[in-house]
């Protein structure tokens, strides 16, 4: 286009339709992927993505892992997800995406086709109330409604999705918008102010934290998902407050890789399904700083018990979040990332306390080493899944390669946090605030697109895997290199897990009675099938699936009865923990109460 035409284009003199005005403004927004499926409403977009070459269009098999996709590309990158799909059963199957990026606070734009604005509310073919839908699951949403709006509204969009609390938004496009012309208006003054913090924490909540880490005998670092939401600055300021203070760092499972897990400082995950010294810890200090968590109720347990003698501090972006669940004696209202760097520069070349007593505290919390477990190396013996999971991470360390993880849900996921190290930011990809069977494989999708020379691999589920197997279909087309590990316990594991402490062991429709082959699955897709079935075999089928340049399924079978441990029953307080099997439930809290929580 020449500079003639360029300066046209800015005060809408160049004669463009709606669906040129979008793929400008996307580039002008940095956009370069685009996960979706086409379908009549949007076929104008689709038509102007193929007279260009600046954004690349990756087509996925169904609309809810196209967000998945997106939902990995930006937790993976730190950019905008971008999702394209078409009206009505096309917006509808975005909706579980759409709802589990809400819930971790992952910055995504969905432009969703739409029946022409004069046929909006007759019941029109392919249509349905997708800003009506969708409000309660994006962070904010749009119906374009005349061609003037539009390049604006698709940066509000993007502005939106991106500032304060990152999340989801949606914009509507009526076929007759992305169709007729429409003028390239230029970038407007943002009105968005609602949307953005105003400036960093406060002065003086800053000092009453300094200060109170000063004094503090038992202190402790909460840290959650914002920390990665920041950016990778703010995993750094975490690092070096951490190094200055010498303070513990416990994380959520959303928070994993902000700060290094093999650190001899970081004690694991908290949690349902956290380390003991973790939960212990938390249990037990007089101080807690939350920085970027929101007091998950898989993280808390019983909300009365919580961290119940600490002064506590909570720093988030959403000021909605602080107090919420968890009364809090200072409120640090703003990005995560400066209020890190407040919190050095109020720290400045004060020498780190002396917390030896409370190092020795955590050191006997430490040696119970709940993730502990016993494997058979007989060369026959059943692979135990901790196991499998540990070869995995020791095994993809040595290859030297920047590895991602993406899980499924379920037990292979709490494993997975459990035994697999994180030591940077944005490398863990998991479904956490909706826990959301079938995220894992376009989630690796995604990252694979986004780092096509990186380690991408999926650590899953039978059961899992099977929500979204037809994405198999995308790893084919695009020749994506990604390592589908399935732990192959023939259950709904977690399901069967609560089956069995809650229900008598009456494992009512958790077991998986038709599974494919997956070898024979792997090559229907043009990837490389791979099996182990005892602990012999499970070296072998890791070294070959990381070594081969392809996308591999490896399918695992491990110990169909194996639990996973510890464990905070629901409804329980979270230094309770079931450290096992044989420990009696009703010792460490469960109620009746509790179940209604599962």
């Amino acid at each position: 286009m020449t500079a003639a035409a360029e300066r046209d284009a800015t005060t809408g003199n160049e004669a463009l339709n709606g669906a040129e005005v979008l793929l400008r403004v996307l580039d002008e927004q940095g956009v370069e992927v685009v996960f979706g499926y086409p379908g009549g409403a949007v076929l104008p977009i689709y038509d102007a993505l193929f007279k260009q070459d600046r954004i690349r269009h990756i087509l996925v098999r169904h609309e809810q892992a196209a967000v998945h996709a997106a939902e990995a590309y930006a937790r993976s990158t730190g950019k905008v997800g971008v999702v394209l799909v078409t009206s009505g059963p096309g917006a509808t199957n975005a909706v579980t995406g759409l709802v589990d990026a809400l819930m971790d606070s992952i910055p995504l734009v969905c432009l969703t086709g739409q029946v022409p604005t004069k046929l909006i509310g007759n019941d029109a073919f392919q249509e349905a109330d997708t800003t009506g839908i969708t409000r309660p699951a994006t962070k904010h949403n749009y119906l374009v409604r005349t061609p003037g709006a539009l390049a604006q509204t698709v940066r509000e969009a993007f502005e939106v999705a991106r500032s304060g609390r990152p999340g989801p938004v949606l914009v509507d496009l009526p076929k007759d918008i992305t169709v007729g012309q429409a003028p390239l208006t230029a970038p407007a003054m943002s009105r968005l102010k609602r949307f953005r913090h105003q400036g960093g924490p406060d002065a003086e909540a800053i000092a009453r934290t300094v200060q109170a880490m000063k004094t503090a005998k038992r202190p402790l670092f909460y840290t959650g998902g914002g920390i990665i939401n920041s950016g990778p600055e703010a995993s750094e300021l975490l690092r070096r407050l951490a190094r200055k203070t010498g303070f513990p760092v416990t994380s959520t499972l959303m928070g994993l890789g902000a700060f290094p897990s093999p650190d001899p400082q970081f004690l694991g995950m908290l949690g349902m399904h956290g380390s003991v010294e973790a939960n212990m810890a938390t249990h037990g200090c007089d101080l807690l700083i939350a920085l970027g968590a929101r007091f998950d109720d898989r993280v808390t347990g019983r909300v009365d018990a919580f961290s119940p003698n600490s002064f506590k501090v909570h720093a988030d972006i959403d000021p909605s979040q602080i107090g919420k669940i968890i009364r809090v004696d200072v409120r640090l209202e703003g990005d995560v990332r400066d209020t890190l760097q407040a919190l050095l520069d109020a720290w400045d070349d004060t020498p780190a306390p002396d917390l030896s007593t409370w190092w020795n505290q955590i050191a006997s919390w430490r040696s119970v080493d709940g993730f502990g477990f016993t494997q058979d190396m007989t060369p026959s013996a059943v692979i135990r899944p901790q196991h499998a999971i540990r070869r995995l991470y020791e095994m993809a360390m040595e290859t030297g390669r920047d590895t991602f993880v993406s899980t499924e849900v379920g037990q292979h996921q709490m494993w997975a946090a459990q035994h697999f190290q994180f030591a940077e930011p944005n490398r863990w990809l998991t479904s956490g605030g909706l826990g959301t069977m079938g995220y894992g494989l376009p989630a690796a999708v995604g990252a694979q697109v986004a780092h096509p020379d990186a380690l991408v691999i999926d650590i899953a589920g039978e059961a899992s895997t099977l929500m979204n197997i037809q994405e198999l279909g995308t790893i084919a087309q695009y020749r994506l290199p990604v390592k589908i590990f399935i732990l192959n316990n023939q259950y709904m594991g977690m399901v069967r897990q609560w089956q069995e402490l809650l229900h008598g062991s009456r494992y009512s429709q958790s077991y998986s009675e038709a599974l494919p082959d997956f070898v024979k699955l792997a090559e229907a897709f043009q990837a490389t099938g791979m099996r182990a079935t005892c602990v012999g075999e499970l070296d072998d089928v890791i070294r070959r699936m990381l070594e081969h340049d392809g996308p591999v399924i490896a399918d695992i079978c491990v110990a169909e009865n194996e639990n996973c441990y510890p464990m905070i029953p629901s409804g329980a307080a979270h230094n309770q923990m079931l450290l096992g099997p044989d420990q009696d439930s009703a010792a460490a809290g469960l109620t009746e109460e509790g179940m209604m929580l599962v």
